[in-house]
Order: structure tokens, then C-alpha cells, then sequence
């Protein structure tokens, strides 16, 4: 990112909608000083329709244009362009004094893995151009995408830091799969879920399942075992495959709109970012 910075305008970056802080690459901030910026809300469809909007005003607070994308639906893609062109209105006066007309603009997308990069070009482009995956990883290498006259875009691999200043930032993460499975233990990790969800969104589980809370997350998904009848052989039950139901049923939506980080509350940031 540091040796191609300097050959684009704009960073548009790819945050989940339920995560906006977590989803965030801290080092985004200090590499695109003098950049102009476009925070994309991805996923939104995913998240608190309320809490869209606040987390728009956020952004817009900080000087960051920001915007609602669903990319699997193409949803508030066709409003990107326009967002574009009004971010860089400034470079493209620039470039109009200096006689340089139809330059377009070139613009570096970024995010962290698994957060839909691929999916949202494809989509913004119309056609399959990056390979696509639910898993984090898929974008191996960077490339040119030339989008039309105006826009070049430049597609990077998700990239995460190599360490969490916060324990909380690295569970929302796992929570949305940004993370690869195979190396967490999902009972522990759905139990968190349970408890971030317990003060958030208890009527998601309940609703969805048909049970009623129980004192302590490790009760509560053994009754979705029980009430999903997650069984291995014989009557015991299968907490591994409860686990996976939760944490699926929640990354793909089934427990409703959800968002687990809040603008009056955000989680802490990187030392890193607080040194700048």
C-alpha cells in the first residue's frame, strides 16, 4: 500500500456494517493523509438500519465520505460513481487549470479480509473481475481494474494487522468470519456471540430459536443443541455443530439486522492509531 499510494487519489475502503471500528485497518488513516477518502458501509443490509445511518454520520463528521453497499444485491452502488466525482472535485479542478482533461480517477480499494472487497468490484464493474469467496483470502495479488473513462480502480489483498490492541476488536472480528475458523475453538467463540447478544439483541436469540435465556452463555447454547437437536451418535449433544448454526445463523443474517459496535461507543483503537 505504501508504494502505490502515490499513485492514486482516493482510498475506498470496505468496512462491515456491524463492525464499522473492528473492520477497520488502523493503518488506513495514516497511510492516505493527503488522500481523499470514501468509508463504504458494507454489508449494511446485514446491520441495524439505525445504526447505518449513525455510523454514516460518523464518518461524514470526519471528513470521510460514506455510503450505504450491499454488494451481493448491488444495493447504493450505482451511487458510487457520484460520490467519487464529488470527492476528488478538488483534483479534478486541479488537473483542469493544468490543461489535463479525462484524466480519470484512480482510486485504491482496501479492506480486511472476508469483508466482500471482490465482490463489491464485481459488482461496481458489472462483470467477474477478482474471484470471489466466503472465506478470507481470496485476492492474493494487486491489479488494475479500468472501470470506465473516469475510474481506475486498484484492487489490494485484505491485509490484518499483525497484532490486536484489544481483545474486543479481535472477537467482532472472529464474530463476523474475518478470521479463519479452523483456528479458534467456535464453542467459545459462539459463546461470546451469546453474551455480546445477551445485552444487545436478546430477543434475536430467543426469537429465532424459541428458547428462553438461561443463566450463563455455555447453557444457553447447549438448550440451541438441545432445541436444534445437534446430536452425536447416541442422545449426547453436539456443541460444535450448535456453535456453527449460531455463529452462521448470525454472519448470514438469520437472527436479524445487527450491529455490534456503536459511534458513542467505539472500541478502543491501536496504540498505533493513537500515536498518530
Amino acid at each position: 500500500m505504501q508504494e502505490n499510494i502515490k499513485l492514486i487519489d482516493l482510498i475506498i475502503e470496505l468496512v462491515d456494517a456491524r463492525v464499522p471500528v473492528a473492520s477497520r485497518n488502523p493503518d488506513i488513516d495514516g497511510l492516505g493523509k493527503g488522500k481523499s477518502r470514501l468509508v463504504l458501509l458494507n454489508k449494511s443490509d446485514l446491520a441495524d438500519a439505525a445504526c447505518n445511518k449513525a455510523w454514516m454520520r460518523y464518518f461524514e463528521d470526519k471528513g470521510i465520505f460514506a455510503l450505504e453497499v450491499n454488494s451481493k444485491s448491488g444495493s447504493g452502488i450505482k451511487a458510487i460513481n457520484g460520490l467519487v466525482q464529488k470527492a476528488c472535485a478538488e483534483k479534478i479542478a486541479r488537473d483542469r487549470k493544468r490543461g489535463i482533461v479525462g484524466r480519470p480517477v484512480r482510486a485504491m480499494v482496501v479492506g480486511i479480509p472476508n469483508v466482500g472487497k471482490s465482490t463489491f468490484i464485481n459488482s461496481f464493474a458489472g462483470k467477474a473481475c477478482t474471484r470471489t469467496g466466503n472465506k478470507p483470502g481470496v485476492t492474493k495479488g494487486k491489479q488494475w481494474i479500468r472501470l470506465n473513462k473516469n475510474l481506475e480502480l486498484l484492487d489490494t489483498p485484505g491485509i490484518l494487522w499483525p497484532k490486536f490492541e484489544d481483545n474486543l476488536v479481535g472477537m467482532h472480528l472472529a464474530f463476523i468470519g474475518s478470521m479463519n475458523d479452523e483456528i479458534i475453538i467456535m464453542e467459545e467463540l459462539a459463546c461470546d456471540l451469546l453474551d455480546v447478544l445477551r445485552k444487545l439483541y436478546p430477543d434475536a436469540v430467543t426469537g429465532r430459536y424459541g428458547i428462553s435465556w438461561e443463566d450463563s452463555a455455555a447453557r444457553m447454547l447447549t438448550e440451541i443443541a438441545r432445541c436444534r437437536k445437534c446430536f452425536l451418535k447416541g442422545e449426547s449433544l453436539d456443541l460444535k455443530k450448535a456453535a456453527d448454526l449460531l455463529l452462521d445463523d448470525f454472519r448470514s443474517g438469520r437472527l436479524g439486522r445487527i450491529t455490534l459496535e456503536s459511534p458513542e461507543s467505539p472500541p478502543p483503537v491501536s496504540e498505533q492509531e493513537n500515536e498518530r
